[in-house]
């Protein structure tokens, strides 16, 4: 088949369907008016007068030709029949109106008179028989939707059945479409929404059976296998409190993405998601106004080093987003660049985009960098994060993450930056690990260097991320794929969480609440339990934990400890425009011996010392390597 008989053969589909309802309007303005005559002398033809009848016939061709032209005109031949709603109705009853003076003027022109019961009677029952005719083929489908849902159902156990839970905007969309659609195999079978008025009333023909207490016990009366969440103007914690429940059906979850998914009519079943853990962290999703941090980034030169990273990459799609003047991603991981690189280039073809190799290590290449390009803004997300292998190697986490920020900031306070952005940790809070005090060390390098410079320099300490490369998620989740068992250090073990869009969130907002020397904290809400999350994780999977995958547990890693802190207890804290970002106050310090301190560390860093430890401890009062549980 040719190209141009592919595009002739839907508009002729169009064609055919319009022809044909327009000949089913021809029949009812027909009927109606006959009917209406007919009515006017109790249905006996011998008492209908001859002029009536003449006059009857006389005026149809008016009347039929009026009415199906305004119809096009109000493109009442251009809907999907299985897809009309009350937009059409609108549209007859303004048609309608447009009639009353079109039928009036043809009737004097044609001298017609008929009893006046006759034009209205016949106006009445051709708008019901037209409405009625619009919808007949979209009630007709689901009616054999429903059929061919309720045909041997489960019989196989092939079907899926279907909770919903809430019986809103969102869960009316998507019942409704998952009872339209022909190429879904399931059955709604039950809602459930907390609004006790709701409780035993119907939505789209299914019925509301109860309330979140209800939710186990209809999952086993109705065989539900699968669950949608469909309440996305929910609170964090609510939604935690209804999914917490939800995933002990054993059933697989999905949900909506979010309420703007509502503001744009998106929602549908195409957007749903399977439940991920954020979900049950018990917050909503940080917010923070991007809008005007963007505004604050377009037209500049902006550098983010450990670009290719969970954190970097994700820091530079949302830089990419504002157009600024120039993007530079430096990383030492070249597949890492290489890919954000290419995802940037396809989204942003119009980006200035750099990417360049090297480390933060390299004093030569940091300036030469930092001189040629001259950004305005640094987010400095090198770093070696991983606990239990910087215990092994305490001094390479001296030389990346303290003297490599340490280099990176002399040189941005030379070449002019306006603003410096560390990514630090929760971990640099009283310390147990190498990796902990490193970054410690590397915040105290950021108070001082803003002390020293023109520069802004300030750093963001938040939690574990969620999904990040070397997180506890992707590791389960092999795990689980694996067949277990899904290893935890510790029964006990708690840490705080975020993702890793609120993670950037919080580092773009520092870099615009930015004045120097500030720490930036999140409050992230109630820290989670690693093994409720594993367990969790499990039961999202859609296995019994111990039962078919085994919870381990291995002991503490060398430096890790059973809980982290965001603040120190001298740090005290202040108060930002967004009420989850806070700010930890600077520490007084002596910035000459500081810098007498990281010169001993790095000397003994490079001539990789075994007791570089003990050397961090002197520096680093909080750190307290001996405390790790």
């Amino acid at each position: 088949m040719s190209s141009n008989e592919k595009k002739v053969k839907p508009d002729l589909l169009w064609v055919e369907r319009a022809v044909i309802m327009s000949f089913l309007d021809i029949i009812i303005i027909m009927v109606s008016y006959c009917a209406a005559l007919f009515l006017r002398f109790d249905f006996v033809y011998s008492n209908i007068p001859e002029q009536y009848l003449d006059a009857y016939l006389w005026s149809m061709p008016y009347w039929i030709c009026t009415t199906v032209l305004v119809f096009y005109c109000m493109k009442l031949y251009h809907s999907i029949w299985r897809f009309v709603s009350t937009t059409e109705v609108t549209r007859l009853v303004y048609a309608y109106i447009i009639l009353i003076p079109v039928y009036f003027v043809g009737g004097f022109f044609m001298k017609l008179k008929m009893p006046l019961s006759y034009y209205f009677v016949g106006y009445v029952i051709c708008f019901v028989l037209t409405v009625a005719d619009r919808f007949a083929y979209r009630f007709i489908r689901v009616y054999q939707n429903r059929l061919r849902q309720d045909e041997g159902d489960d019989i196989e156990g092939k079907k899926e059945r279907v909770m919903i839970i809430g019986a809103g905007r969102s869960g009316q969309t998507l019942i409704r479409e998952l009872m339209s659609s022909p190429h879904l195999n399931t059955k709604v079978c039950c809602v459930i929404d907390d609004n006790p008025n709701k409780i035993g009333r119907m939505i789209e023909g299914v019925p509301i059976v109860g309330n979140r207490s209800d939710i186990i016990e209809n999952a086993s009366k109705y065989k539900i296998t699968k669950i949608i969440y469909a309440i996305p103007a929910t609170t964090g914690k609510n939604s935690k409190a209804i999914l917490n429940i939800c995933k002990e059906t054993k059933c697989k979850l999905q949900t909506v993405p979010g309420v703007y998914q509502l503001v744009n009519g998106d929602v549908s079943v195409s957007k749903l998601r399977d439940v991920e853990i954020q979900d049950l962290l018990g917050r909503a999703q940080i917010k923070v106004n991007n809008e005007e941090i963007l505004e604050a980034i377009t037209g500049k030169v902006v550098m983010v080093t450990g670009g290719g990273g969970s954190i970097g990459s994700e820091l530079c799609r949302q830089i990419a987003k504002s157009n600024p003047k120039q993007l530079i991603i430096f990383d030492i991981y070249e597949n890492n660049a290489y890919d954000i690189q290419m995802e940037l280039e396809r989204k942003y073809p119009d980006l200035n985009l750099v990417t360049l190799i090297g480390s933060v290590r390299n004093t030569n290449r940091v300036n030469s960098i930092l001189k040629k390009y001259r950004p305005v803004l640094v987010f400095h997300a090198a770093a070696h994060k991983h606990v239990p292998l910087m215990e092994g190697s305490p001094n390479e986490a001296i030389k990346n993450n303290v003297q490599g920020t340490y280099k990176l900031a002399k040189a941005a306070a030379a070449a002019g930056v306006k603003k410096f952005v560390l990514i630090s940790t929760d971990k640099a809070v009283n310390p147990t690990n190498i990796m902990g005090a490193s970054k410690r060390l590397c915040e105290m390098v950021v108070q001082m260097m803003n002390r020293r410079s023109n520069t802004d320099f300030v750093a963001v300490r938040f939690g574990n991320v969620l999904g990040s490369n070397g997180s506890v998620i992707p590791l389960f989740k092999k795990q689980i794929q694996d067949g277990g068992p899904v290893t935890v250090t510790d029964k006990n073990i708690i840490r705080y969480f975020m993702t890793i869009p609120e993670a950037v969130s919080l580092v773009l907002q520092a870099s615009y609440y930015a004045k120097g020397g500030e720490i930036f904290i999140l409050d992230m809400g109630e820290p989670v339990r690693i093994d409720d999350m594993a367990r969790n994780l499990i039961r999202l999977s859609g296995y019994t934990p111990d039962v078919d995958i085994e919870v381990k547990y291995t002991g503490l890693r060398p430096g890790e400890k059973l809980y982290e802190e965001l603040l120190m207890a001298e740090e005290g804290m202040q108060e930002t425009d967004n009420e989850l970002i806070h700010i930890g106050k600077p520490i007084e310090m002596d910035d000459d011996l500081f810098e007498e301190q990281l010169d001993r560390l790095d000397k003994a860093s490079r001539s990789e010392s075994c007791v570089m430890k003990d050397i961090v401890a002197e520096i680093v009062p909080t750190y307290h390597p001996d405390k790790a549980v």
